[in-house]
């Protein structure tokens, strides 16, 4: 009688995990704010990614067991995330790679919050951003920038199709 019992309860507790498993991850977003502050007029940046997702990836690229507990762990991801995400100027018939200062990171409900800034005093229209951040691991992954500043806000959405898109400036209709 208690074998037939332990059995229910296994298979029970078995097609539990398959269902939730399968239901568990079918999404692969990351999301990215842009934002110009008013007081220092830097760029500030924050990415917002799924953490097993970031830690597979770099798993994967670098044949690597990874996660929090590694010792590299925000170095590999600030090389990650600068390879993989970029913002350049492009006015004036140039193609400047603006420099993204590190700031740094945290791990919070199963998200990696990524912290950037850069040294740039001009609006954000005409700014190229390059986004392919796990796209290459995910193929259905889905990257979206919010950006504003004192003029323009909208967002921009990146996939595999799409790893690279300009910031347009606002017409006024006046």
């Amino acid at each position: 009688m208690k074998k037939i019992s332990l059995f229910k309860s296994f298979v029970f507790c078995f097609l539990c995990g398959l269902a939730l498993s399968s239901v568990a991850h079918r999404y692969f977003f990351g999301l990215t704010e842009l934002s110009v502050n008013p007081r220092t007029n830097n760029i500030e940046i924050i990415h917002q990614l799924t953490a097993h997702d970031i830690d597979n990836a770099i798993a994967e690229q670098r044949q690597i067991h990874f996660s929090p507990e590694h010792p590299e762990y925000e170095q590999l991801i600030q090389q990650y995330v600068e390879a993989h995400f970029q913002l350049i100027d492009a006015r004036n018939d140039k193609a400047d790679k603006i420099k993204l200062n590190w700031i740094g990171l945290e791990i919070a409900k199963g998200h990696v919050y990524i912290y950037q800034e850069a040294n740039f005093e001009n609006f954000l229209a005409g700014l190229v951003v390059k986004n392919d951040l796990l796209v290459d691991t995910y193929p259905k992954q889905v990257n979206t920038v919010n950006y504003q500043d004192n003029i323009n806000s909208g967002s921009l959405t990146f996939s595999t199709s799409l790893k690279i898109a300009t910031i347009v400036k606002i017409k006024n209709n006046n």
